[in-house]
C-alpha cells in the first residue's frame, strides 16, 4: 500500500480501531497474528522486534503499529510471520533482524508515483470553485466527518488562495460506512448547493466535524440564511441520495479506498495534500496543461 493510500486509508480504518485495539506499542495481541508455540519469553522478543522494525509497504509504520492500524496491509501481516518463525527456530533478536532485512519483504518497495496515470471522472454537477477554465483541475473525494479530511480542506483552501486563476477544485461526496454522520452530513452539503450555499455550508462543517447532528445541520443553514424548509426536505430527498451513492461509485471506479483522496488532472495524488507539497506538483502540470474537464 502507498504512502497516500495508507494515510487516505486512515479515516476507514482509524475510527474503528481506536476504541477496541490497544496501542501496538503496549499490545500482547495483534490483528491475524498467531504467536502461539512461542515461549513467553519468544514471545515478547517477537512483540519486541515488531515494535521496532519498520513495515516495508511504504506506509512509514511500524511492523506492529501497521497490524493493529492497517490489518489488511500484507507486508505487515508477511514480515511478522518472519519474525515469529525465526523466534521459534531460536534465533536472538539480532538474527532474526537480519533475516527479516535479507528476505523479499524486508526491501523497502520503491517509492510510487507522485501522480499515478490518469483516470476520467465525471464532475458535471459537482460543487465546485474557482474559474471554470482553470487550467488544473484538483477533484477532491471526501467525508465530513474524517479528520484528515478536515486538514485537508483547509489546506486547499490555501492552494485556492495561492493559485485563483489556474486551479479550480471540485468536491465529489465519499462518506464513509464507519462515520455515523456522514452520510446525512454529505446530503446537508447538497441541500446547500440547492440554495447557492455549498462552500459556507461546507467550511462549517468541517469545523464542527464531530458535531454532525441533524438539528446541527438545520441550525447551520438557518444561520448561513437558507430556507430551513426546503433545506428539511432536500436532507429526505432521494435525488440528492441518488447524486451520493453515484459520487461514491464514481470514486470506488476511479481507485479510491479512504479520504482524503485528492485527483490533479485525473492522476491520484500520492503525497500529502498540502500547499508545500502540491506546489511543485501544480507547477509542473500548469507547464502542461489539459483540456478542462
Amino acid at each position: 500500500m502507498s504512502f497516500s493510500r495508507a494515510i487516505a486509508t486512515l479515516c476507514v480504518l482509524t475510527g474503528s480501531l481506536a476504541a477496541q485495539a490497544p496501542s501496538w506499542q503496549t499490545a500482547t495481541t495483534l490483528p491475524d497474528i498467531d504467536l502461539t508455540g512461542l515461549t513467553a519469553a519468544q514471545k515478547d522478543g517477537a512483540l519486541k522486534t515488531m515494535r521496532d522494525t519498520g513495515c516495508t509497504c511504504g506506509c512509514g509504520m511500524k511492523v506492529a503499529q501497521c497490524r493493529v492500524e492497517d490489518p489488511p496491509c500484507t507486508y505487515s501481516k508477511g514480515l511478522a510471520a518472519l519474525i515469529i518463525k525465526g523466534f521459534k527456530d531460536g534465533k536472538n533478536e539480532g538474527e532474526v533482524k537480519k533475516i527479516v532485512a535479507s528476505s523479499a519483504l524486508g526491501r523497502p518497495r520503491p517509492a510510487p508515483k507522485v501522480l499515478d496515470d490518469a483516470v476520467e471522472i465525471p464532475t458535471s454537477g459537482a460543487p465546485a470553485t474557482g474559474p471554470a477554465a482553470a487550467r488544473v483541475l484538483l477533484v477532491e473525494f471526501s467525508d465530513f466527518e474524517c479528520p484528515f479530511c478536515a486538514q485537508a480542506a483547509s489546506e486547499l483552501h490555501h492552494v485556492l488562495a495561492a493559485y485563483p486563476r489556474d486551479v479550480r477544485l471540485v468536491y465529489k461526496q465519499f462518506p464513509l460506512s464507519m462515520h455515523p454522520h456522514a452520510g446525512l452530513a454529505a446530503l446537508a452539503s447538497l441541500a446547500a448547493q440547492e440554495q447557492g450555499k455549498f462552500w459556507e455550508m461546507h467550511d462549517q462543517m468541517f469545523a464542527h466535524y464531530r458535531q454532525l447532528s441533524r438539528e446541527n445541520l438545520v441550525a447551520w443553514a438557518q444561520q448561513l440564511g437558507m430556507d430551513v424548509d426546503k433545506f428539511n426536505a432536500a436532507l429526505d430527498s432521494p435525488k440528492n441520495k441518488a447524486v451520493v451513492k453515484k459520487d461514491t461509485q464514481d470514486g470506488e471506479l476511479a481507485g479510491v479506498n479512504g479520504t482524503p483522496s485528492i485527483y490533479v488532472n485525473g492522476k491520484h495524488l500520492n503525497a500529502s495534500i498540502s500547499l508545500a507539497a502540491l506546489k511543485p506538483i501544480l507547477e509542473e502540470e500548469l507547464k502542461h496543461p489539459v483540456a478542462h474537464r
